[in-house]
């Protein structure tokens, strides 16, 4: 699976390694997921979801209710979700 946040959408940013001769190659930055259970008290049951560290303190502060209908608003595609 790509290493995509199923709540913010935030993926892989590319950049340079720069040496101290100034000499760059590319380089990866990935964002940090990580697979959370998260449970969902309307339906009464656990879902499991790879989100970045940022979507967890939304989550966390919003409710996870909240931020999943937001994210199926903007167009994410969350797998974990049977409707």
């Amino acid at each position: 699976m790509a290493r995509v946040c199923q709540i913010t959408g935030k993926r892989t940013q590319v950049g340079n390694n720069v040496s101290h001769s100034n000499n760059k190659s590319l380089r990866k930055f990935y964002p940090n997921l990580q697979t959370k259970r998260f449970f969902i008290p309307e339906e009464n049951k656990w879902i499991t979801l790879k989100v970045c560290t940022k979507a967890i303190k939304t989550i966390n502060k919003n409710g996870i209710t909240a931020v999943l209908k937001q994210a199926l608003a903007e167009g994410r595609q969350i797998k974990a979700i049977i409707e």
